[in-house]
């Protein structure tokens, strides 16, 4: 998850004030709802049983998917087993999978939207309105790890792939000052145990960078990973980051990545925060396509 202050930080980019190339478009601040409203993203994410079918949806699919590969997958058979990471030199247009040998398999989760749903945050969030604040953000990691729900059919999913021998392992942009309140957070959702360095991944680790290509890398050396989680493409690949929102919607349909969804790489919705945020007008509804109704042409 990239909580909306992260990517205001880096979203001068847009400006020409580029300091990391590998850094993701900052969307604007949502349209603020009226004092004591619930912002529509947040109603939807977070109230809708709509967006909790959507989220079991997700996990059904992802668990359906893994048991068939894992009733065939065999570590030391005559045929080579992927994982669903990209190898370090993948492009989107040439993208690549790193191969498992007989490595044990897992399956790689995002934290926040994906696995935990922020309800004690959220609810601050929507009450008092304004910019995000990343020392606030902090406080929450330190301290909210019992206001948290599971994300529906994520324990379900988690129960049922540690019944068939995929370990879980969690890759989150959460502080890796705060692992023990992490741990803690997941374990009151029943999403635990999970224990950081070995099932749990945070920013700080390895290369302190919030993409999550370098974590990817590192759990990609232990595991076969069969499956991915997430709620932003840069959950699955770090190839999506500093391109425009036309040009990540390009990438996540283009034929090998797009044949990845459902397929090993399973995206959970969210419409109240992060990189899938910002088109403009132009970028969302093309020019050529606009409609005018009839009757209101003079």
């Amino acid at each position: 998850m990239i909580r909306r202050g992260l990517l205001l930080a880096v979203g001068l980019a847009l400006s020409g004030c580029v300091a990391n190339s590998r850094v993701v478009q900052a969307p604007p601040a949502p349209t603020a709802a009226a004092p004591g409203d619930v912002p529509a993203g947040m109603q939807f994410l977070y109230g809708s049983g709509e967006a909790a079918a959507l989220s079991a949806q997700a996990y059904n699919a992802l668990v359906d998917q893994v048991r068939a590969r894992m009733a065939k997958d065999d570590p030391r058979g005559p045929h080579p087993r992927n994982a669903v990471v990209l190898t370090p030199d993948s492009t989107l247009a040439t993208p690549r999978f790193r191969p498992c040998g007989d490595k044990p398999a897992a399956a790689v989760f995002d934290v926040d939207e994906t696995m935990l749903l922020n309800l004690g945050y959220e609810a601050d969030d929507a009450r008092r309105g304004g910019a995000y604040d990343a020392a606030r953000w902090d406080r929450w990691e330190k301290t909210g790890a019992m206001q948290v729900a599971a994300v529906p059919g994520a324990v379900e999913a988690v129960r049922a792939l540690r019944a068939m021998g995929v370990t879980v392992i969690f890759n989150t942009n959460r502080a890796a000052a705060n692992a023990a309140q992490t741990e803690a957070a997941l374990t009151f959702a029943g999403l635990g145990p999970a224990k950081h360095g070995e099932t749990l991944f945070l920013k700080g680790d390895v290369d302190g960078e919030s993409g999550k290509d370098a974590r990817r890398n590192v759990i990609a050396e232990r595991w076969c990973v069969v499956a991915m989680g997430g709620d932003q493409l840069g959950d699955f690949t770090d190839l999506f980051a500093g391109l425009t929102p036309p040009e990540r919607r390009a990438g996540a349909a283009s034929p090998v990545i797009g044949s990845m969804w459902g397929r090993g790489w399973f995206v959970l919705p969210n419409p109240v925060y992060g990189t899938g945020l910002g088109s403009t007008v132009d970028q969302t509804f093309p020019p050529a396509m606009r409609w005018t109704d009839p009757q209101e042409k003079h």
